[in-house]
């Protein structure tokens, strides 16, 4: 299970698939995540045995025919420090079948299939190794759970996002 998460954690490889939310609507659009989001990510970092909390907004703005820029900018805080002022910036292109999100110098990161309770596609990075599992099921809410671990770093994310 995630940090603050009923659902279990679970990755392509171990046989996860796409679940369509509802009869309705299987699959969102750019549309639907465009706009203004707040947020809130809980982080247990096992590495650093510390727990961290960051709360602020997300903004996904149209780019182009099937994009979306998303800057996130917010408090984050670990622990007992003091908060410090966080942001992140990707691009979201929208494909047929899968949303890829991309760094914001243009490097590949990860992509998803924005539906029902999805695992996104893994992220390397150095000899860290990154997984995500997106839920869409109670949309307009929805959540991105991350599980890092590697010899740097080790730790879950889990990011809730509301109107």
């Amino acid at each position: 299970m995630g940090l603050g998460s009923r659902l279990p954690l679970r990755h392509k490889r171990e046989g996860a698939r796409p679940q369509p939310k509802n009869k309705d609507v299987d699959v969102l659009g750019r549309s639907d995540f465009a706009g203004n989001w707040h947020l809130a990510r809980r982080i247990d970092d096992r590495h650093g045995g510390m727990r961290g909390e960051f709360t602020g907004t997300a903004l996904l703005t149209p780019m182009g025919d099937d994009g979306l820029d998303y800057v996130e900018t917010g408090q984050m805080r670990f622990g007992t420090a003091p908060p410090m002022q966080a942001t992140r910036a990707y691009r979201w292109q929208f494909l047929p079948d899968r949303v890829v999100i991309r760094f914001a110098d243009g490097g590949d990161f990860h992509s998803f299939t924005p539906t029902g309770q999805a695992a996104g596609t893994d992220h390397p990075c150095g000899e860290d190794y990154y997984t995500v599992t997106y839920d869409f099921t109670r949309w307009p809410d929805w959540r991105a759970t991350w599980v890092v671990n590697g010899p740097r770093k080790d730790y879950t994310s889990v990011t809730d996002y509301t109107r």
